[in-house]
């Protein structure tokens, strides 16, 4: 049996190069889920917890997503550069 070797190393995620990147990241997406939530904790008792819940996750998620795009990445890196998932090179 043959052994394979790699003479370049394999690429490290921007998350493992500035993981306090990713933290900040994902923070801005959960208070921005949190944030969506106004409406709902002014609604008074009676109020179910599992659709708050799943708004939370449902905008978190959106706004990570987004975060994703490569052209969203490039204008942060321009306009909210601590925010972006590198730092300018």
């Amino acid at each position: 049996m043959s052994q394979v070797s790699s003479s370049t190393p394999s690429p490290v995620s921007t998350q493992s190069r500035h993981p306090w990147r990713a933290t900040a990241r994902t923070v801005f997406a959960a208070v921005v889920g949190a944030i969506s939530l106004v409406p709902t904790i002014a609604v008074t008792a009676g109020v179910d917890t599992v659709p708050a819940v799943a708004q939370v996750v449902t905008v978190s998620a959106a706004v990570t997503r987004v975060l994703a795009i490569p052209a969203v990445d490039q204008w942060l890196r321009t306009y909210a550069p601590w925010l972006a998932s590198a730092p300018r090179p």
